[in-house]
Parts: C-alpha cells; structure tokens; sequence
C-alpha cells in the first residue's frame, strides 16, 4: 500500500469533472486490499478523520472531492478477477476501468449494458452512483446487474450483501429482484445486517416514497420490500466502501440496427418518440420466441432512444459536417436483431418514421460495426464540442439532470425550451428522451450569464419538483446538489436517510460532506 502526503502527489486527487474548487487532504491511501483498506478506515474511524473514496474522478457533482483528511484511492483495486461464461457472471474490483470490463465480457460472448457516456469511469464508481446512460431504456440502471457486493464499513468491519437474482428483466417499469440473503433479516420496518464478524447492525427503514420516473440517483434508495444491498448502490460513497462486485451479464445480442434520423418537425420527432416507446413497451409486455421458421410476431424494441435539439445539432456540425443544417432536432436510436427477425424489423423501424415524416434521405442507418461506432461517436460528440466552447470562455457549464414523469415530460420539454429561449443564452437540450429525462446545457460567455444560468437552473429544479420527478436522474447528488435534495426530499426525510447513515457510519466519517449537509449527522 502506498501512502503520500506531498501536495504534488495529492493535486490530482484533489478534484473531479465538476471543476469544483478548494479540495484539500492530508494524507493518500493506495490500498491493494479490502484489508488494507478496513485497516485505513478502522485507523480513521478511531480519529474520526474524514475520509474520501476516490475512483476515476470522472463524476460531474464533486462526490470524489475532499475537504480535510484522507483521500483513499481504488485505482490498484483493478482486476477482474473472474468471468464465468455458463453462469454469466463477473467478478471484479472496484478499481476495474468499465471500458476494459466491456470489451473483456464482449470477447467471452457476452454482454454487459450499462453505457455511462464516460467509459473511462470505474465499476466501483458506477455502483456508487447506480450510472445508467442511453442503453438504461431497455436494461435499466447499474443496480439491476449487482448480483452481490463485499463492503468495508466505516469502523473496518465488513459485509457482504447477496442478492438472489436471475436474469436482469428487460424494463418498462424494471425493478430489482428482491431476496434474502444469508446476512440478512427484516421486519415491516427495519433491517438488521450481520457483519463477516457477527456484529448486528439495527437500520430504520425510511418511509419516503421514490419519485414515479424511469431514472433517479437522489438520495438513498427505497423500496417495498427494502434489500440492504440497493441501500449501497447508490450511495455515493457514504455507507461503505465497495471492494468486491459480482455483476450479471447478458448473452451478446447477434446483431443490431442503428440509425440517426433527421426531422424537420419538432412535433413530428415527439410522436415518433411517442411510438416507439409505446411498440418497445408493448413487446416487453407480450415476448414472443422467436426460431427460423416461425412467426416473428412483435419484436419492435429499441434498446436506446436518444434525442438532440436543432441547437445540438449545429454543435456536432463543427466535429460532423454533414449534418442537416436545417433539421428541427434528430433521434439516435438502436436495435438489437436477429438473423431471422432483422428483415422484419428493418420493415416495421421503416414504416414507423415514413409516418412520422423523418428525413429519410438525410438519414444514417447502419447494421455494422463500423458505422455504429461513427454514430456513438457523433453522440459523444456533442458534451465535448460544449465543453470546448465553455473552456474558451473560461466559464463553466451549467447542466440540468432532472427526470419528470412520463405524462409530464412534454409540458417540462416546452418549459425547457421556453425559457431558454426568453434567456438568451446559448443552450443545447440532448439526452436520454426514451427515458423522459434530458439535458439542458447552458454556455454561458460571460459572468452575467453565468448568473442568468444559476437562476434558471434554480428554477428547473422548481419545475421538476413540482411536476412529481427528480432532481438528479444519472449524475447523483455529491457535494454541488445537496441543497436541491433538500428542496425535493424536505427535513423530514432526510433526517431518515442521515439515521440510515449513522446505522453505517456513527462517526460520519465517510464521504463527509455528499449527500446531505453535516448538520443531518
């Protein structure tokens, strides 16, 4: 294990993507095992020192900043330490770069979804912030794949959290198969966790209801019935530090249709939208099995549907000039095919966007690889085209991360666009539309619209609170949001969630400062 103390070997560790200022530590940790890591966090727990889990620092809230104490990073916490291809199961640390996690499943025939938009983050950091992303529209979110999880508790105890589940579910709805583990028992209104050393630990439910959305990280997460692994994903490093996952993974799809399509309507793209959600919830419903031979049936299911607005379009223009210049916004989306259904599909993708008056001509469609990864390429084109313009006018980004019911996302998506355009700041609206939840990225190129786009943000988080969603879908809560979880959950239910912490954490040493205000412990 490594430890340093200069300031020039602790500067990196010292911020994140949010460009939040001020991190400071006095001591780094490089651990190699989860027993040095209980023996830093016993050692720290007996000074109630703060300490801060560091992964890949590619979070967007200032979760992986410190201020004051030790900094305890995963990053030689790196192996995948199994991959069963019959059971279709992984075995990895925390410190496992999810990129090469990916390419290792897909070269054993397999597959796994979750597709955060930076593949450089690490597993251990996805597990804390439960990461989604585009595929998250069929196959849910980071949680729906854990299958069990070793944890360092705060005083250097540990516990391992199983959950009994078979095959993720492919969503309309999608939640966890719930299960009892080994360690594990409850009544109506507590847990009670038993420890690898046969310590009980006594955890009050919390009795707040979760917003009616397809994707929310705000806050600790809650259920009927409640599995003690679900409080840990999610959970921004404040309950325990993860230093073993066990992941599910999927069979690798054959094949797939990717398309980027172009309209010149706005309100013709929504309808599309509208459609094939409901034709990819309807197969959801109603599988049919598919052979050679045999009648294909319903089989229309997209596995992502991602939206960008005219003004992102003429962003990605600078990286991809071929983009209609004139286009009211684009979908990009994917299907995953079969050598006996892909005719069919392609005919009934087809017939959907004649009927909505996409651009055809204009259009991209692709069934290989390489073509498919040009039209990732123009997704991720997109943050950082933003994230260039915003460096050269040495202000920063102002992005929203809201998610609003299904029935409510039209009138937040008018909200949007409204008062933007009555701002007059230059914004591009993208994102995860299958899911009811987008982006709005303010670039503001001076002081004062820095501020005009704080108070729209401020007035965003109104709106969504207001319309029944979330004030974080993806990027979590972490230091920069904690007052917008307190506007969404109020003092009562986070009082809840800090019992909960305390349950993990008496001396509130973990992740000090995430989450909710200290004043909670």
């Amino acid at each position: 294990m490594q430890v340093k103390t200069q300031l020039e070997d602790l500067q990196n560790y010292l911020t994140d993507a949010s460009n939040m200022q001020g991190g400071t530590a006095e001591r780094l940790f490089i651990p190699e095992t989860t027993d040095e890591i209980a023996e830093i966090l016993s050692e720290a727990n007996v000074a109630k020192n703060p300490v801060t889990i560091s992964g890949a620092r590619t979070g967007t809230v200032g979760g992986a900043i410190p201020f004051g104490g030790y900094v305890v990073s995963l990053e030689r916490l790196n192996k995948i330490k199994s991959l069963d291809k019959e059971a279709r199961t992984a075995v990895v640390e925390p410190g496992v770069i999810l990129d090469d996690l990916q390419k290792a499943v897909e070269a054993e025939g397999l597959f796994y979804p979750p597709d955060p938009t930076e593949w450089s983050c690490q597993i251990g950091g996805t597990v804390a912030t439960n990461a989604s992303g585009a595929r998250s529209f069929k196959y849910g979110a980071t949680r729906e794949f854990v299958r069990r999880l070793t944890v360092v508790l705060a005083d250097g105890d540990v516990v391992e959290l199983r959950r009994n589940c078979g095959s993720p579910t492919v969503r309309e709805g999608l939640t966890s198969d719930v299960s009892v583990t080994p360690l594990l028992t409850r009544d109506l209104t507590h847990l009670t966790v038993t420890t690898l050393s046969g310590r009980d630990i006594y955890v009050r439910l919390p009795t707040y209801e979760r917003p009616n959305v397809r994707k929310n990280v705000s806050g600790y997460f809650n259920a009927t019935p409640l599995d003690a692994i679900d409080l840990f994903i999610g959970s921004e490093g404040t309950l325990g530090v993860v230093t073993e996952v066990e992941l599910s993974l999927l069979a690798k799809p054959e094949g797939f249709f990717s398309g980027i399509v172009f309209f010149t309507d706005g309100s013709d793209l929504l309808a599309f939208v509208d459609d094939a959600r409901s034709l990819s919830f309807a197969t959801r419903r109603n599988p049919v099995a598919t052979a050679p031979g045999s009648d294909i049936g319903q089989v229309f299911d997209a596995s992502l549907i991602e939206y960008f607005d005219g003004q992102a379009l003429k962003f990605i223009s600078e990286k991809f000039p071929e983009t209609p210049a004139d286009a009211a916004g684009a979908i990009f989306f994917e299907q995953e095919t079969t050598t006996e259904n892909e005719d069919v599909l392609l005919e009934q993708w087809n017939e959907l966007l004649e009927k909505h008056n996409a651009d055809l001509e204009r259009s991209w469609f692709t069934t290989n690889e390489q073509d498919r990864e040009k039209m990732r390429a123009f997704r991720h084109a997109l943050p950082v085209t933003v994230n260039e313009r915003i460096a050269k006018y040495k202000q920063r980004k102002v992005g929203t991360d809201m998610a609003v019911p299904d029935e409510n996302f039209p009138a937040f998506l008018r909200f949007y666009r409204e008062t933007l355009d009555a701002s007059g700041l230059e914004y591009v609206i993208f994102g995860h539309i299958g899911d009811c939840h987008l982006h709005a990225n303010m670039i503001p190129n001076d002081p004062a619209e820095a501020e005009t786009a704080r108070q729209i943000y401020g007035r965003c988080v109104a709106q969504a609170i207001m319309l029944g969603g979330t004030v974080s879908a993806e990027h979590g809560i972490g230091k920069l949001k904690r007052k917008y979880l307190a506007a969404m959950m109020g003092e009562r239910y986070l009082n809840e969630m800090a019992e909960i912490k305390r349950a993990f954490d008496p001396n509130g040493i973990l992740g000090r400062g995430n989450m909710f205000d200290e004043s909670y412990l």
